[in-house]
């Protein structure tokens, strides 16, 4: 960048023909005042292309000049009182400071963040004040999704609004007791408050763009109005490494997404150090993003250097600016004026003479532009009237701001939490905060009365604005009846006999079922990444379309054929292309739309189950903190069900990863009509009762035959656990085999096999969900420990297999760990042995890889006949002989190793 400026300068300085040079400039300034700049812009484009077309080289660069992207002549002002704003502003600072060192001078563990928010104060009263709108019954609201490292400020301001106590205040970090603020913004532990998380960083920018492509999808299909509404999301300069926080910008300026406004705070800190020191972070983003496609506004310097840049004839202070590095600009804000009158304009002779009568003063009070009320409010208009395109606003601030020593500008600057009584006085004396020295040791919290005239002011910029912000909405106004069970009963049904279907197969005709449905019909949101035809919903893109905002400007290839690819501008599919990132926060926001936009929707995501769930682990943690209702379909689950594909493709741990979040249902049905029954029980919990969950379902594109619903069966399956089929009565010799997905399926074979070959009888139990029983087994264990003089509770696993005898012999398609969770609970002195696939997958067929991975029929009867005889049931010498007959190699190296 600073040798393409030397370049231009130099050929500046030995231009042949000024004379001619300032004709043209006159031309297009002529242009601009008399036909204005998109005329000038299209006369620069034409003028481009024809020295390109005739040769001429034309490097491309898509930045522009390190200086604010508005011109002072075009500003708008703002129009509030910015006497009390700034003195809200201040009772802030303080307060959240406050907040922060009062918890840690109490409890130095607790941290907390002081930075980020003195940073972003002025950005954020601007919006409060005078943009945000709240929910109302003409207007949904606007969306924020706030910098996570900044929740001290907001709590702040909701103290001086009334809507948070001084005991909340007090009680920053302390939650279990139930009366305290959460660390970050956690719609989980506040659902009355805040609208989003945005920690893990990264993820607030990803799913704010799909939440803003939402509300376009909601407008488009006539669900709701949303075409006032503005989702704005506030990031870090650091947090733009994040892949997710850059990863969806160009799908959001090709959605033409005019509703999204990114403010990235470009305090150029991150929490070790610069963020680019060696480089110019806001001038990256500008590439990026003008690359992409998005509405550019800079907003670096504030008021004071408007008259600098004016005096700028030569264009010296721009290059300057151009050259220094961000490291450098850190380090002037850490020091004082007069070392940025020796280092900064010391570079150059006529800059020293430019600022020759201002005061080592003066020249420090040259601010950023983030730290300027009417830069910022100029800037925000734009944004809020920008058509056609995202908007990004790449602000340049302080870290920091009003700390002083103890951490403005500094690398410390993020993780200092406590302030010595000498930087608490300087902060207060800085911001005017009217506390006493004899008080000063307690750093009181600071509210003036209720009719001071600043916080009628405060509360009357938000009546305007229709109530505060944030606020969630934690239950959806309106109420959808869901349909029974029998609805389903397609897939209810035994299938006919030599007649095989998978699961998959099975899910496509119940949300077939659905989209039928005239209550939920509406309501339901496929959504898919590139996978349809591989899971059989390609006949779904003519019947109900592929959302896109433009519709269909082409004739697919596939238009003679009955199930083509249709776009359409109303249509109900959500195809995210290859991109289970994407695919994921476009179900997070239509599993919160019941809050965020007062609609109850339903979206399914059918992923490949590893694909899914190893890749958007993070994204489904903040599923969980935002209550999100919704199913997530696992394709081609289990490490030995996907023919032939590989290491990469097969999944023997997504229910493990599913059993970590608390408000996740995983279920890992193997029939038909176990999917139907939890489905229709998912619609009823979370649609019709509004309870805050998510499934996790997984699927097979096996083909088997299907038994049918044993009616009485449907609250086993929902449990996670029942008897699917009882061993001969009459044999004396039992064992027990527990099976989910398609591997119960090879406990049935091998029950099968022990009565033929060994007259032991095996009772078939099929568990749909290990870690629903396992759960329910913790949950009771639990109650019997702090109820010690009460009946201990039966942990409901137990209880059904406390009636049996024999071996309990468990079999997954999953790694032993899965399986392993109910190990506790079975009743004392039984044998409980589990089979899985712990080890790296690999192509072959699925007989190939279950005999590799020892989860077939054979291995399932050699470790039942190997308990027995552990138990002294049988002779070892029968094991022996089941290894011979059944060809198991006993050599076999352990495929955990392999």
């Amino acid at each position: 960048m600073s040798a393409q400026l030397d370049q231009l300068t130099a050929a500046a300085a030995n231009d042949p023909d000024t004379l001619e040079t300032k004709e043209w400039l006159d031309a297009l300034e002529a242009v601009i005042e008399n036909e204005g700049t998109d005329r000038a812009h299209y006369l620069m484009e034409r003028m481009v292309d024809l020295a390109r077309r005739r040769g001429a080289h034309i490097p491309f660069s898509s930045n522009t000049a390190y200086v604010n992207t508005i011109p002072t002549h075009l500003e708008e002002h703002c129009p509030g009182n910015l006497e009390y704003e700034e003195r809200l502003r201040s009772w802030m600072r303080w307060n959240a400071m406050a907040m922060v060192v009062k918890a840690n001078r109490a409890d130095g563990d607790l941290g907390g963040h002081i930075s980020s928010f003195a940073s972003l104060a002025n950005m954020l009263g601007i919006g409060f004040n005078h943009f945000w709108r709240a929910p109302t019954a003409d207007h949904g609201g606007d969306l924020l999704y706030l910098q996570g490292h900044s929740s001290p400020g907001i709590y702040a301001r909701a103290f001086l609004e009334g809507r948070l106590s001084e005991d909340q205040m007090l009680n920053f970090r302390r939650e279990v007791d139930g009366k305290g603020l959460s660390s970050y913004p956690h719609p989980k532990l506040m659902p009355t408050f805040w609208q989003f998380p945005t920690v893990s960083m990264g993820l607030g920018p990803l799913m704010a763009i799909y939440q803003a492509r939402f509300l376009k999808y909601l407008h488009a299909r006539s669900i709701a109005d949303t075409s006032n509404r503005k989702v704005w999301v506030f990031c870090g300069d650091g947090e733009m490494d994040e892949p997710e926080s850059m990863g969806a910008i160009g799908m959001a300026a090709r959605e033409r997404l005019d509703n999204l406004v990114m403010v990235v705070n470009c305090n150029l800190q991150r929490l070790d150090g610069p963020v680019r020191g060696n480089g110019k972070i806001i001038q990256e983003l500008e590439a990026d993003f003008r690359g992409a496609g998005w509405n550019v506004v800079k907003v670096i310097w504030g008021p004071g250097w408007d008259a600098l840049l004016a005096k700028d004839k030569e264009g010296i202070l721009q290059r300057v600016m151009m050259e220094t590095v961000d490291g450098e600009y850190q380090n002037y804000k850490a020091k004082d004026g007069a070392y940025v009158r020796k280092n900064f304009f010391g570079k150059h002779p006529k800059l020293l003479e430019m600022v020759a009568n201002m005061t080592d003063d003066d020249i420090w009070r040259l601010t950023r532009g983030g730290h300027d009320p009417h830069k910022i409010y100029a800037a925000f208009k734009i944004a809020q009237e920008n058509k056609g395109t995202p908007t990004v606003l790449l602000v340049k601030t302080v870290k920091g701001f009003g700390m002083g020593k103890s951490g403005e500008a500094r690398n410390t600057a993020h993780q200092t939490k406590k302030l010595d009584d000498e930087a608490i006085r300087e902060m207060r004396d800085r911001f005017g905060i009217p506390i006493p020295d004899d008080k000063l040791a307690e750093i009181p919290f600071f509210k003036p009365a209720d009719d001071a005239p600043e916080m009628v002011y405060l509360h009357k910029r938000r009546e305007l604005l229709g109530g505060y912000l944030p606020q969630r909405r934690p239950q959806a106004a309106e109420s959808l009846p869901v349909p029974a069970l029998s609805a389903f009963q397609n897939v209810l049904d035994a299938t006919a006999e030599g007649r095989e279907i998978s699961t998959t197969q099975s899910f496509v005709r119940i949300i077939s079922t659905l989209l039928r449905d005239p209550n939920l019909g509406q309501r339901i949101v496929p959504i898919l990444v590139d996978e349809s035809r591989t899971f059989g919903m390609e006949g779904l893109f003519r019947q109900i379309g592929i959302f896109n905002q433009q519709g269909q400007l082409y004739e697919p290839v596939d238009k003679d054929q009955v199930m083509y690819y249709r776009e359409d501008k109303a249509g109900q599919i959500l195809q995210e292309g290859i991109n289970e990132a994407g695919g994921m926060s476009s179900w997070i926001a239509a599993a919160t739309s019941y809050s965020t936009n007062n609609r109850i929707m339903i979206p399914f995501y059918t992923f490949y189950s590893m694909f899914g769930m190893q890749r958007i682990g993070d994204l489904a943690w903040a599923a969980g903190d935002m209550r999100a209702r919704g199913f997530l379909m696992g394709g081609t689950a289990g490490r030995t069900t996907l023919n032939g594909e590989g290491l990469q493709h097969e999944d023997g741990h997504s229910h493990v990863m599913a059993a970590t979040i608390p408000n996740c249902l995983p279920y890992d049905p193997t029939f038909a009509h176990e999917v139907a029954v939890i489905v229709q029980d998912g619609l009823r919990r979370m649609v019709a009762e509004q309870e805050d969950v998510f499934y996790y379902i997984t699927l097979m594109n096996e083909n088997y035959e299907q038994p049918g619903l044993t009616p009485g069966t449907e609250e086993g399956i929902l449990k996670g656990m029942y008897l699917l089929k009882a061993g001969n009565a009459a044999t004396k010799q039992r064992v027990q085999l527990i099976g989910s997905g398609t591997i119960l399926r090879e406990s049935i074979f091998a029950a099968e096999l022990l009565q033929n070959d060994f007259g032991i009888a095996a009772d078939v139990w099929s568990a749909p969900s290990l870690t629903l029983i396992a759960r329910e087994g913790q949950d009771a264990e639990r109650w019997s420990m702090v109820h010690p003089t009460d009946a201990p509770r039966l942990p409901y696993v137990t209880q059904l297999m406390e009636k049996t005898t024999g071996p309990i012999i468990a079999t997954t398609d999953y790694m032993r760990l899965f399986a392993e969770q109910i190990r506790a609970f079975m009743p004392k002195g039984r044998t409980y042995k589990v089979l899985g696939t712990d080890g790296f997958g690999r192509s072959d067929s699925r007989v190939k890889l279950r005999e590799f991975f020892e989860v077939n029929r054979y291995y399932i009867v050699v470790a039942a006949l190997k308990s027995l005889a552990d138990e002294g049931v049988i002779a070892t010498s029968v094991v022996a002989d089941a290894i011979a007959r059944y060809g198991i190699n006993p050599e076999k190296p352990n495929p955990v190793t392999q």
